[in-house]
């Protein structure tokens, strides 16, 4: 997976893990992804959230015939934070023909919840985009 020029890189995303059903993701909580007011912004969890969901079905599929895009997610923002890294841990839920879902939990060094996520890939033919 090249991550050269895209948001993976921008936000500073490392994987940890990624497998059949389950990835995991660290993202640093500094001026990338900080909101004006100095905290981790909800929309870069919301990204790191739907990047490990991404990367997870992209392994589950044949990318040769498929492929997969976000089709819906929803956040719950739990605990706010400064600085340090946040790891994203994602775990399929169900895995069907035509979509997946993703349970997704963001927790900091101390495995501190700081969000959770549930997010649905579309998976889709590559010529039907």
């Amino acid at each position: 997976m090249d991550i050269k020029n895209t948001l993976i890189e921008a936000l500073g995303m490392e994987f940890i893990e990624v497998g059949q059903g389950k990835v995991v993701a660290t993202m640093p909580v500094d001026e990338r992804t900080r909101q004006p007011f100095g905290y981790l912004h909800g929309g870069a969890s919301v990204a790191l959230a739907e990047t490990v969901a991404s990367v997870g079905a992209s392994v589950m599929i044949d990318l040769k015939k498929e492929i997969c895009f976000g089709l819906e997610i929803n956040a719950n923002h739990i605990r706010s934070k400064q600085d340090g890294v946040v790891t994203a841990i994602a775990e399929v839920l169900h895995r069907g023909k035509s979509t997946m879902v993703w349970d997704i939990k963001i927790k900091d060094e101390e495995e501190k919840l700081i969000c959770v996520s549930r997010c649905t890939m579309a998976i889709v033919p590559v010529n039907a985009e």
